[in-house]
This record gives structure tokens, C-alpha cells and sequence, in this order.
């Protein structure tokens, strides 16, 4: 797995690419798929973490925990 600012610098890379009208080759292709991805797994987990630790308080004082039992 790649470095989370390198994987983004190389992904913008190859939307820059081929935003111009550059083609890819297959092997860049199938490396953007991968980092496409990785991005993807990083992002669900992130932001699982994130909904795990978030609590609502409702208007009565009561808290309740979005984390899943």
C-alpha cells in the first residue's frame, strides 16, 4: 500500500493525463484501479472509525452511540 499523499498525487497524476486527452498504457491503467482502490478501502475505513466514535445526545440528555454492537 502506498503513502496516502503519494497515492493521491499519483491518482491526480493520471486524471490530469487523461482529462488532456493522454492515453494510458495497460500497466497504468491497472495501476490507477489499484490505487483507485486502495483509496476507496482507506476512505470506507476511515470513516467507519469516524461513525464508531460519534455519539448523538438527544434533547432529554440521553446518549446513544452509532458504533454497531
Amino acid at each position: 500500500m502506498c503513502d496516502v499523499t503519494e497515492r493521491t498525487k499519483k491518482l491526480n497524476e493520471y486524471a490530469r493525463r487523461v482529462k488532456s486527452g493522454e492515453v494510458l498504457t495497460s500497466e497504468e491503467i491497472a495501476d490507477r484501479d489499484r490505487l483507485r482502490q486502495e483509496y476507496i478501502e482507506a476512505f470506507r475505513k476511515n470513516f467507519k472509525s469516524q461513525l464508531d466514535n460519534t455519539v448523538i445526545q438527544y434533547p432529554d440528555g440521553s446518549k446513544k452511540s452509532l458504533k454497531k454492537d
